[in-house]
């Protein structure tokens, strides 16, 4: 009885041995692939969150470039102004260069004209009257070729860009606001109006007629 017990009891260990090591390994497997699930979910999490992040850097870099390419645009913009603004200052500095001389020569060209005014009303025929107008007419010319021109006035509608209404008078020979006559010569400078000619017009007679027709017909009624 005792070797069938002992039989027994040695087959039962070694079932039990054998039933413990063929289920060690399944147990660990299922140990390690149970842990390693959460780590998964963790790195997916971790990736999206570094895809997150990057999407945000990349967005904030491309505002910051168009902020960039935008200022860099307007930087050339108001380089290529102030370029064309010099530019055109240093050509109208050139172009006018002799304008505050020219100003200054204009009241002797008004003497030279007065005086030979006054020579040709006093009919006297002297070298004087000649001399003088040499001296004129090369002083004109002189004017001329650095391209100073007279302002032509009389019998001209008025311009405030040319003309400098001094007096008015009536004339109804002439139409309305036309300049009867020059009392100071108005002179441009290139394409510059460097002196305005100072006129008499001619009155606008057809509204003091306008207004006289108007009395009259409220004198009537």
């Amino acid at each position: 009885m005792s070797d069938e017990k002992d039989q027994f009891e040695t087959l039962t260990n070694e079932q039990i041995n054998s039933e413990a090591n063929t289920s060690s390994p399944a147990s660990e497997a299922e140990i390690l692939a149970g842990s390693e699930e959460p780590q998964n979910d963790l790195s997916v999490e971790n990736k999206e969150k570094e895809i997150e992040q990057l999407k945000l850097n990349f967005k904030k870099a491309e505002t910051e470039k168009n902020e960039l390419q935008d200022r860099l645009l307007r930087k050339i913009a108001e380089f290529d102004n102030y370029k064309r603004r010099t530019e055109n200052e240093f050509s109208n500095l050139y172009k006018y260069a002799a304008e505050n001389f020219i100003k200054k020569i204009l009241p002797v060209v008004d003497d030279f004209e007065r005086s030979l005014k006054h020579l040709a009303e006093s009919e006297e025929d002297s070298s004087v009257t000649d001399g003088i107008k040499l001296i004129y007419d090369k002083l004109t010319k002189i004017l001329d070729d650095q391209g100073v021109k007279k302002i032509d006035a009389v019998g001209k509608p008025f311009d405030v860009h040319f003309h400098e209404a001094l007096l008015q008078k009536k004339d109804e020979q002439q139409p309305p606001h036309t300049v009867l006559d020059e009392l100071e010569t108005g002179y441009l400078y290139q394409d510059k109006v460097i002196r305005h000619a100072k006129v008499i017009v001619n009155e606008d007679f057809h509204v003091e007629e306008t207004a006289s027709d108007e009395t009259a017909k409220e004198e009537k009624l």
